[in-house]
């Protein structure tokens, strides 16, 4: 796995975000949008966020808002002034409006809009000033993030992916450990528990991915992310599913401490198997580790492991069913950790590209669509 490693300067978006009000409130009062121009500057100061993607986003949401807020009022307030049930049916109708537009957090600002313009009557020089400063703020918000470039996130997401394979490699070995050692349904049970506390592991990861993703998206520096992105999301897969594996490994190893006596708990696997499974696992592991490095894994190594232990596992289903559909049960999440292992350690054939910034607009239509079918 190749680690890019991208410095972080302190207060970087402190100083974008106080640049982009400054400029955007010398423009606008350039231009003579108004006396005190401070829509754009606080324009800016919130359509200024993390990514790219997301300025671009909540700046188009944005000027929507205040543009659609502003036509419902002027369009009332042409027609009656200012009165309770005027109000009424202007916060609703841009409510109503704004969730059909998606815009998201910016939804509240149309009815703002609305009621601001509506209390002067409709002026028209109001509702242009608070047009034009707000799409002064939104331009400069873009235009000073695209200039200073926001971070792409991707060292954060190879640590994370680095740090989850090391997790699931830890747990793989103490598991192997504990087989090593006596054997108990309180044992069984305490590593399937720990097992599932695996998963906050993989959703932090999932998360981190998810930001450098995100982060890629319109940015002018997103080579880099575009590259390594397919690596990180194998390996990132890999990890998820080979961690459910070994969850079921786990809940095999505790569901045959209920089919024998209590006093039987400790040879509900035999020392011999569970010294096998404790040698695949601890194979595992390190395939595993090599796998998400980028490295050559000993396939053959982890073949030969698996194979000694279905040897061992081998019962007549005619004379125990019981450890038969167990013993399968255990080999079947057994293959899954060693196909897993190899999807993980497989390369990416493409390079990663962002999605569309109407991606989500076009997946809402499709849906909207797939609806009407079905009526029809």
């Amino acid at each position: 796995m190749v680690r890019v490693r991208v410095r972080r300067v302190p207060g970087l978006r402190t100083a974008k975000t106080t640049l982009a009000a400054v400029l955007s409130f010398v423009v606008a009062d350039w231009i003579g949008t108004s006396d005190a121009p401070v829509l754009a500057p606080l324009t800016a100061l919130l359509v200024i966020q993390v990514t790219m993607y997301d300025t671009v986003r909540e700046s188009l949401q944005r000027v929507a808002s205040v543009l659609a807020g502003v036509l419902v009022a002027v369009g009332v307030a042409a027609v009656v002034g200012l009165s309770w049930w005027s109000l009424g049916g202007v916060v609703a109708v841009s409510l109503v409006v704004g969730r059909l537009l998606r815009l998201g957090p910016q939804l509240l600002e149309m009815p703002i809009s609305a009621m601001l313009v509506l209390a002067v009557g409709g002026d028209r020089d109001v509702a242009d000033s608070r047009v034009y400063e707000t799409l002064v703020g939104a331009a400069v918000g873009i235009l000073v993030n695209l200039a200073i470039a926001p971070p792409l996130y991707l060292r954060p997401a190879g640590d994370a992916v680095r740090e989850l394979s090391e997790r699931i490699a830890g747990f793989s070995r103490d598991l192997a450990g504990g087989l090593r050692a006596s054997w108990s349904r309180q044992d069984a049970d305490h590593w399937l528990t720990e097992a599932r506390t695996l998963n906050a592991d993989v959703a932090r990861a999932d998360r981190v991915l998810g930001r450098a993703e995100a982060g890629a998206r319109l940015n002018p520096r997103a080579a880099s992310t575009r590259r390594e992105q397919p690596r990180l999301r194998t390996a990132l897969t890999g990890l998820e599913r080979f961690q459910l594996s070994l969850r079921e490994v786990c809940r095999a190893l505790l569901d045959r401490t209920y089919f024998v006596p209590e006093e039987e708990q400790a040879d509900a696997y035999p020392t011999e198997v569970r010294t096998a499974l404790a040698d695949f696992l601890g194979a595992a592991a390190a395939a595993v580790t090599t796998a998400t490095e980028g490295g050559e894994v000993a396939l053959a190594d982890l073949e030969r492991k698996r194979n000694r232990l279905s040897t061992l596992l081998m019962v007549d289903p005619h004379a125990d069913e019981a450890a038969w559909q167990q013993h399968g049960a255990l080999m079947a999440a057994v293959d899954r950790l060693r196909v897993e292992v190899e999807a993980a350690a497989r390369q990416p054939e493409e390079t990663w590209r962002p999605p569309p910034l109407t991606d989500r607009q076009r997946q809402a239509v499709r849906r909207m669509m797939r609806r009407r079918r079905r009526r029809a």
